[in-house]
């Protein structure tokens, strides 16, 4: 589906354009087209293809999906992929994983988003508002889009901390059951491990756009790639350190789990010791024998019951003070 297509020229916008005329704008001097689709057609990307003579491989990657992120160069074109790490309905413990290709040429810029909700005509209206800025083509476009996709990680990984702090301080109280953290924990491991599938990879594909051999419609952009890239580097060392901390938890909780287990194994001892007193009593003056030692005297069932309260007393006042019950 067709969001907008929009023709540039020095920085400014000039109109609203319909796709058929693109052709006749990308081949004017200082001017390029900016087209976001969504959840593209076919047909669509195969009418994208002839007005921007797009490499055919880039656009057999934008028509399957599911591509790991990258850069690749194409001649004097760049594809671009990237994944949107975005919240579920509120309330679920998961995240909706959409992909954005952008096609970037020298008088062009092309977006396809599949999968997402979320749409970039915010970038669209950032760029309009700094014209010294959208003057450096293309290559500024592309910055503005990728800035807006790695500023939407940011508040993923942030809820995913508060979780993680959440189930953190349930570790260590009484309520909860054990199998119910566990589980926790594993799935936001797996919701951090999306968010490093799509996050990892674009670290170093960000790396090709500044410093060294950079491609030619990002050289007057170099600056502001390497901010990108320094803001990746910093949500992929935060999803490193998180899931050191995950790991680290359900370590802890298990070893709390021990702990609690051995706690119950010590008192059902502790209370087991005192009963086989009784039963051992009660077992030995039960004999059914003709001669017995003090089966006739007067308070040998008094002294018995005694003898037996006085043990377990005994015994109940040893496993207090050692901490069994």
């Amino acid at each position: 589906m067709l969001i907008n297509c929009v023709a540039y020229e020095n920085g400014a916008k000039l109109a609203d354009i319909p796709v058929e005329d693109i052709s006749e704008y990308i081949i004017r001097p200082g001017c390029f087209v900016w087209v976001a689709l969504s959840d593209a057609t076919p047909e669509e990307l195969a009418q994208m293809q002839d007005e921007f003579n797009l490499h055919p491989l880039a656009v057999e990657d934008a028509h399957h999906g599911h591509q790991r992120p990258k850069v690749e160069e194409y001649g004097d074109s760049l594809f671009v992929v990237m994944h949107l790490v975005e919240p579920a309905a509120e309330g679920e413990y998961s995240v909706n994983v959409g992909e954005v290709d952008v096609f970037v040429g020298k008088n062009y810029v092309l977006s396809v988003r599949n999968r997402s909700k979320q749409g970039f005509l915010g970038v669209r209206e950032r760029c309009e508002r700094e014209p010294e800025l959208l003057r450096n083509g293309a290559g500024f476009v592309l910055y503005a889009l990728m800035d807006a996709v790695v500023d939407r990680y940011f508040p993923v990984i942030d809820a995913l901390e508060v979780e993680l702090e959440s189930i953190e301080q349930q570790i260590f109280t009484q309520g909860g059951a054990a199998r119910d953290k566990i589980k926790q924990l594993y799935d936001l491991k797996r919701r951090s491990l999306i968010l490093k599938r799509a996050v990892a990879p674009l670290v170093e594909a960000a790396g090709k756009l500044h410093g060294g051999r950079v491609p030619q419609i990002c050289v007057t952009s170099q600056e502001y790639f390497r901010d990108v890239a320094d803001h990746l580097g910093r949500i992929n060392g935060s999803i490193d350190a998180m899931r050191d901390t995950i790991g680290t938890a359900i370590s802890v909780n298990l070893s709390m789990v021990t702990i609690e287990e051995s706690e119950v194994t010590k008192r059902l001892a502790a209370w087991a010791s005192i009963f086989a007193v009784c039963t051992a009593f009660a077992g030995i003056w039960g004999m059914n024998f003709e001669h017995m030692p003090e089966l006739k005297l007067r308070y040998g069932y008094a002294m018995a019951l005694a003898l037996m309260g006085g043990t377990c007393s005994y015994l109940y006042y040893r496993f207090k003070r050692a901490g069994w019950i």
